[in-house]
């Protein structure tokens, strides 16, 4: 099978059905072998309702439905690990994402690309809620990353079967499925893409993500950098408070010595308290890297295997 094309959804019945015969006339021009995986996140409308009438006349119609909304990370990974296809292209369901853009998808991760990403040059969204903190935090994402991406909240996206299924996906993660990619050394590229209004409904993101997209790169930041080495972390943070605690003790310390007197002054607990605290911080690096020791796996990114089953 050529293409697998995974929808995640929430509450878009208006625009399934348009949506699908969209794709089967592209997939029919291109003459691609194909499946639409459609993931209905616990929908409180009739989603899955018109999923279900349109994979009773579409064999190549697949849907797996949640019982309560568990998020597009969620919806992403299960969808990703039901694909077959050789390609697995991704796209929202509200009709913004034009399905004639998945040709150009294909030619350009057939130039050696293993994820090319979507960049909605021209959107048709709100320009103070959605385009500018987007554009924003797409610079802030490229920066931290080391990834130049111009759009990495596009959710029209294609990989490599192999690129898609590697991935570790869960919370809020797919903000940075490029990212993680790249991280594992695959090989990014992106295509500017149509971008549409949107027709039925509303949007189902608020400001919001924009904050919650912060915690989250600075999450995996940490985890890309520190999680086999947390002691460096820690380290580092305890390396202050324990210089400036032993400091102010040992000036004390050498008075004492020199007067045989002391007197508790707000300097001295000043010292005892950043001594204790870098100490305290210290050991929590150490204990983090026991735990990370007791459970040391390493995942290494494998692209290719000669006279060797993947396994």
């Amino acid at each position: 099978m050529d293409i697998s094309i995974v929808i995640p959804l929430y509450n878009e019945e208006e625009s399934l059905k348009e949506l699908f015969y969209s794709i089967k006339q592209v997939m029919a021009e291109n003459e691609f072998s194909y499946e639409v995986i459609f993931i209905d996140d616990g929908s409180g409308d009739d989603s899955l309702d018109v999923i279900t009438k349109i994979a009773a006349d579409e064999p190549n119609v697949k849907a797996i439905s949640f019982a309560r909304n568990y998020g597009k990370s969620a919806a992403l990974n299960v969808g990703f690990s039901a694909a077959a296809g050789d390609y697995i292209v991704t796209m929202d369901a509200d009709l913004q994402d034009d399905p004639s853009a998945i040709g150009d998808f294909v030619k350009k991760i057939k130039e050696g690309f293993d994820l090319v990403s979507g960049w909605k040059k021209v959107r048709q969204d709100p320009v103070f809620t959605k385009n500018i903190p987007s554009k924003v935090f797409n610079g802030v994402v490229s920066f931290m990353s080391g990834l130049k991406l111009h759009d990495f909240n596009c959710g029209f996206k294609i990989y490599r079967k192999e690129t898609a299924k590697s991935l570790e996906i869960y919370g809020e993660r797919h903000r940075f499925l490029p990212v993680l990619a790249f991280w594992n050394g695959y090989k990014i590229g992106e295509i500017p893409v149509p971008h549409r209004k949107r027709i039925y409904g509303k949007s189902k993101f608020g400001m919001n993500r924009f904050f919650n997209g912060a915690f989250d790169l600075a999450t995996l930041l940490f985890l890309e950098k520190y999680m086999r080495n947390p002691l460096h972390f820690f380290g580092m943070i305890s390396f202050a408070p324990i210089v400036l605690g032993a400091g102010i003790l040992a000036y004390f310390g050498f008075v004492w010595a020199m007067t045989f007197v002391l007197h508790i002054r707000p300097l001295l607990l000043l010292g005892v308290a950043s001594l204790i605290v870098g100490i305290q911080i210290f050991s929590i690096g150490l204990i983090g890297e026991m735990i990370t020791n007791l459970n040391r796996e390493k995942k290494y990114t494998i692209k290719k295997t000669i006279g060797i089953d993947k396994t």
